[in-house]
């Protein structure tokens, strides 16, 4: 996907070169999706498509924005969760450790490319979900990030629980993250009847 120069970037060049850096990095994944009949870079197409959602959901996003959701998973399976011990805790410690790497790994690759500091702060920021509910792009980002789960990954992911039950407690936490733009473009979402009996029912108990 090529993204278009966004409304504040001072050099065009310099962040087609960044995207082109970070979109590198994840064509290595090994972890494949089928897009179109085709196996594709797992975490290289998600970005993608998470790029594609923030532009959806935001008129002419910031450089910063896209460039943290292009990076938002980067080398995300040099850190696979079986490094860490099973339990909730170590998954939540897990996922911490992963978004302060993707944004160290952010941080690399612009440094490389010239950016000053203030912007790859920022882009590590978002990148952290700092703010999340108050920071406009951390919570689009987080709202793009639930959307490409549930357009790429949400029938996968519920055969492979086995558990409705379950899948319907964690779509309902997922909602309760999402601001009311997010959640109408996942209304919209062409999901399967199974699917689509899932979030019915965790949407019943969201607000309870």
């Amino acid at each position: 996907m090529t993204l278009e120069t966004p409304r504040d970037c001072a050099d065009a060049e310099r962040f087609a070169r960044a995207i082109a850096a970070i979109d590198a990095a994840n064509a290595a994944d090994p972890a494949t999706i089928l897009v179109e009949g085709e196996p594709r870079p797992k975490e290289l197409t998600h970005a993608a498509l998470l790029c594609e959602w923030v532009a959806r959901l935001v008129p002419a996003p910031g450089e910063a924005l896209l460039l943290a959701a292009r990076a938002h998973h980067i080398r995300r399976w040099t850190v696979p969760r079986a490094s860490y011990p099973p339990g909730r805790s170590a998954y939540l410690r897990w996922r911490r450790d992963l978004r302060r790497f993707h944004a160290d790994e952010a941080a690399r690759i612009l440094r490389s490319e010239g950016y000053d500091e203030p912007l790859v702060e920022r882009v590590q920021q978002i990148v952290r979900k700092e703010g999340l509910f108050s920071d406009p792009e951390v919570q689009t980002l987080e709202d793009g990030l639930n959307l490409v789960f549930l357009q790429t990954q949400f029938d996968e992911f519920r055969e492979r629980l086995g558990d409705d039950e379950r899948l319907t407690a964690i779509v309902r936490r997922t909602w309760r993250k999402m601001s009311e733009r997010g959640r109408e473009a996942a209304l919209g979402l062409d999901l399967s009847e199974r699917g689509r009996a899932i979030v019915a029912r965790a949407l019943a108990g969201a607000e309870e």
